[in-house]
């Protein structure tokens, strides 16, 4: 059965960073492109940035172009997610999807094409 953990979230100054951790068990993290979503409070979840089975292809949301960067370890089963400049309106919890990808170096941008989730990570950042 395959399984998605988070980690590496927590409280931060508004203009500082974190680094999230996306670990993918019971599936080759190489067959899968791998998303980050967020859902702020009242607020539907939303794209943040995504990544291809190879890390050749990125998607940013354009809020977050520039200060965000997304890679993955295939060897480790690893997504990362750096997060520079943070804002308070980016308080929220931030999820991982894995996505399974039988050909190709697709990247996804919609929730629906994800296939697991995680229970995601709180992101507060404060003003």
């Amino acid at each position: 059965q395959v399984q998605v953990f988070e980690s590496g979230g927590g409280l931060v100054q508004a203009g500082g960073s974190l680094r999230l951790s996306c670990t993918l068990s019971g599936d080759f993290l190489r067959k899968h492109t791998v998303g980050y979503f967020r859902q702020a409070p009242g607020k539907e979840r939303e794209v943040v940035a995504a990544i291809s089975r190879s890390g050749s292809n990125t998607y940013y949301a354009n809020s977050v172009k520039g200060r965000f960067t997304l890679s993955r370890d295939n060897a480790k089963n690893t997504v990362y997610l750096q997060m520079n400049s943070l804002k308070p309106e980016e308080t929220a919890v931030y999820y991982c999807a894995a996505g399974s990808v039988m050909d190709g170096d697709y990247i996804y941008t919609q929730q629906t094409q994800y296939d697991w989730w995680g229970r995601g990570t709180q992101v507060t950042v404060s003003s």
